[in-house]
């Protein structure tokens, strides 16, 4: 299949110090793909050019056949990316449904037609009972499904998820995973995550890129990712998978 997300020889510095280092890789269209790596090896500064924070010094990112490098995070917002935060921040004292209501205003006539997509969008994440809860309230786990919720209501062709199981019991794990296949498999969606989580990474991904020091040192099927002696040396170890 082919891909949608192209990332070719992107190098990013801060001050001096080589955050990223002529990184390359690809995800398919309607693919999940996982980034993996030892904390500070750029996942996240990755992420974040991929998503508009950060212009690369050199490469290059294109979503389809549109080069997007360098564009403002709110018009790669409109060219079809969606985005999770490693720290997950809502608007606290608005309702679950308010919440994603102002994400589902991009891209739509007005604040009816926004509240019944994120109607949609809170069901299908498995929050439409909270959906009059002040945010403040929800557990982790349901903060982790929101922050998806917002994601997934600016309508993106790709949604990147940044540890969105961090911090999550097993069974908590299970259920994200499932819910992400099923968006998948449902919407067409094509996902690439940051993730810690092993058991979530070998569940979902078809593709990973493993980053050390800033640099691709692996990439693969999760098969094979696993008997890397490079990977297993300097960020999977004794890891239960």
């Amino acid at each position: 299949m082919a891909a949608l997300l192209r990332v070719d020889g992107v190098s990013k510095s801060f001050r001096g110090l080589l955050a990223l280092n002529d990184v390359s890789f690809d995800v398919a269209e309607r693919g999940i793909a996982a980034l993996i790596g030892p904390n500070g090896a750029g996942k996240t500064t990755l992420f974040n050019v991929i998503a508009g924070v950060f212009r690369p010094d050199r490469g290059t990112v294109c979503l389809g056949d549109a080069d997007i490098t360098g564009r403002r995070p709110d018009r790669i917002c409109h060219a079809g990316i969606g985005r999770t935060f490693q720290l997950v921040k809502p608007f606290a004292q608005m309702t679950v449904l308010e919440n994603v209501t102002v994400a589902a205003l991009h891209g739509v006539r007005g604040v009816t037609e926004a509240k019944a997509a994120a109607r949609g969008f809170l069901e299908l994440l498995e929050l439409d009972t909270r959906a009059g809860q002040h945010a403040a309230n929800l557990t982790l786990p349901d903060r982790k499904r929101l922050e998806v919720a917002r994601a997934l209501a600016t309508g993106p062709r790709l949604l990147l998820l940044d540890e969105v199981m961090a911090g999550l019991r097993p069974s908590e794990t299970d259920r994200m995973v499932a819910t992400l296949r099923r968006l998948r498999d449902e919407t067409g969606l094509t996902i690439l995550l940051i993730e810690h989580v092993m058991r979530a990474v070998m569940a979902l991904s078809e593709r990973i890129t493993v980053l050390h020091h800033g640099e691709k040192i692996s990439e693969g099927a999760p098969e094979r990712i696993v008997r890397d002696p490079a990977v297993l040396e300097c960020y999977l170890g004794d890891q239960e998978l």
